[in-house]
């Protein structure tokens, strides 16, 4: 049987076997000689093969652990003391033999694959500089502003492409419209995690960059119902990818003390991007083409996307589970510093040595080892979508219209403040509220503003009021929403879910995200002629009422953990 065992800087590997034990014992430079125990555990090897790593490249400088003994059961023990203090010297091999307990100098390891990361004491470790993180979370969140662009880009712009394009009667094929985008966007969203996990995360972004930008000039320049399809079919596999490698990615990259904050901004640019789409409609009322401007204009932070992350560094955690070390190295201190290269590939070492486990495949994710949190990851999405947050989104110009509002385009830019507004609140709260509250909290918020709609479009007595009452509650259901069942699900994926299944896990969560939204973006039209806007309010304020008992029963908390300790807890309660 395999084992290892790590002691504030030593890794002792090989076979257990009951016939001999080794215990490790660390002196400092100030003790040097008196022989101080910091940690100490026997383990019983049969093959006595050992690794030493105290080089500056896998702990930081100032770590002052650098001698080994190693005590057989026998009698016959051999001691590196003072004198033998590996000294800013490249790595080196140890090999100990059993019986008779001579210690062995092996040549510098040269190679990768001879490398085993070591965990330094702890009150040792760097702080993170966390500044140089926020310009690649900044490119990554271009990918977030173009999602949110996407699906807010038709709520002004529907009504004059369909009269362009001559399907002003026709809401079945604008209800294609707007959900082809959603369609490419499952397709995307499932394709982005095995693209992530392949190609990397930064190549994917740069691959992504490729529909993004074709769709986006054949919805600008689309003279037929069947190109602005196409057009629309392209951008959402774009934005699907992007919905499934922007929080991975944020999320791999940022800081455990603030990757709550990061994780929110991809939401926050989402919202912004929402905005941006329902501003740009503005002018929609002067110009009747305006509409293809305010497609083609998303190409450009498409192309802009591609370039930023030619020159980001790769997800540390990606390279590392390559085998790339050396590479994963260069992108920490990118990130982070040098200083804090040696605490996080030690944190990488012991989420990978507590789970050596290959990459899962799709049906491990249905395994009984996985389901329940993948379960979670699904419900979480699904009841985010089914809340009817986009059929706010897509068509809160027309409900606004409706209700008598006489500026509804503006209306509806007014609604995109408030989601950006929310989601900035949001992303202080995440690291301090928590993720569970901060979900219960939204969806309760979201139950009553939809009520409240509701009633504004049935109760008599309220329809002297019945514009104000909708943009009020519509207003106060966007700002529950951007509080926690916007930001929280994507940055709580990534977090709950194994490495081993996480970019594939966090695809089939987006995949029932962009399943949901398709169903809601190419029937709420439909529904609200069968039953009236008002039944249809209540059917989601129904919805959230339901998500906040699940959520209460079966979502944990994660905040102020860094993502291989959650793992560890993880696996642990389900062993």
């Amino acid at each position: 049987m395999q084992a290892a065992v790590m002691y504030g800087g030593v890794v002792v590997k090989g076979s257990v076997n009951s016939n001999s034990t080794r215990q490790v014992v660390c002196f400092s430079r100030a003790q040097e000689g008196r022989k101080q125990k910091q940690l100490s555990s026997s383990i019983d090897f049969s093959s006595t093969h050992c690794q030493l790593l105290p080089s500056s490249s896998c702990m930081p400088r100032r770590t002052s652990c650098f001698g080994l003994r190693l005590d057989s059961s026998s009698s016959m023990g051999t001691e590196l003391t003072s004198s033998s203090f590996f000294r800013s010297r490249p790595i080196v091999k140890a090999l100990a033999s059993g019986g008779g307990g001579d210690v062995e100098e092996g040549r510098p390891i040269k190679s990768d694959e001879d490398v085993n990361y070591v965990v330094p004491p702890p009150q040792q470790q760097g702080k993170a500089s966390t500044g140089t993180v926020f310009p690649f979370v900044g490119v990554a969140c271009l990918g977030a502003t173009l999602f949110g662009y996407h699906l807010g880009v038709v709520n002004g712009a529907l009504e004059y492409l369909a009269k362009d394009l001559g399907i002003v009667e026709n809401t079945a094929l604008q209800g294609w419209i707007v959900s082809t985008l959603l369609a490419g966007a499952t397709v995307g969203s499932f394709t982005g995690g095995a693209l992530a996990d392949k190609f990397g995360r930064t190549r994917t972004f740069q691959l992504d960059a490729i529909p993004l930008t074709i769709g986006a000039l054949l919805c600008a320049t689309a003279h037929s119902v069947q190109t602005m399809i196409i057009g629309r079919l392209l951008a959402g596999i774009g934005i699907g990818i992007s919905s499934a490698i922007v929080p991975l990615y944020i999320s791999e990259i940022s800081p455990t003390e603030i990757r709550g904050a990061l994780g929110s901004v991809n939401q926050l640019f989402i919202c912004i991007g929402i905005l941006l789409a329902l501003v740009a409609g503005l002018p929609l009322a002067g110009n009747s083409i305006w509409w293809r401007t305010m497609f083609g204009i998303s190409a450009v932070p498409a192309v802009l996307l591609a370039l930023g992350m030619a020159l980001s560094p790769e997800s540390p955690r990606w390279l590392f589970q390559q085998g790339k070390f050396s590479e994963a190295e260069k992108s920490i201190k990118t990130l982070y510093g040098k200083e804090r290269v040696a605490d996080v590939m030690t944190d990488l070492t012991v989420a990978s040595q507590g789970s050596a486990e290959p990459e899962a495949g799709w049906f491990d994710l249905f395994s009984s080892r996985y389901w329940k949190v993948v379960s979670v990851g699904v419900a979480l999405f699904f009841f985010q979508q089914m809340a009817g947050i986009n059929a706010v989104v897509y068509y809160s110009t027309a409900v606004f219209r409706s209700a008598g509002i006489a500026s509804d385009v503006a209306a509806s830019a007014l609604v995109g403040a408030s989601n950006v507004f929310g989601t900035t609140i949001a992303s202080s709260l995440m690291d301090r509220q928590g993720r569970k509250s901060l979900l219960i909290t939204s969806f309760f918020g979201m139950a009553a503003s939809m009520l409240l709609l509701s009633l504004s479009f049935t109760w008599k007595v309220l329809a002297p009021y019945s514009g104000t009452l909708a943009v009020l509650g519509t207003v106060c259901y966007v700002l529950s929403f951007s509080l926690g069942a916007g930001p929280v699900p994507a940055l709580l994926l990534p977090e709950i879910f194994a490495s081993r299944i996480r970019a594939k896990a966090v695809a089939l969560s987006l995949g029932m995200h962009w399943a949901a939204n398709f169903v809601i973006g190419l029937y709420f039209l439909s529904f609200v002629n069968k039953f009236g806007i008002s039944s249809v309010y209540l059917g989601f304020s129904v919805i959230c009422l339901s998500a906040v008992l699940y959520i209460a029963a079966n979502v944990v908390e994660t905040k102020g953990r860094s993502l291989e300790e959650i793992e560890r807890a993880l696996n642990a309660a389900a062993t």
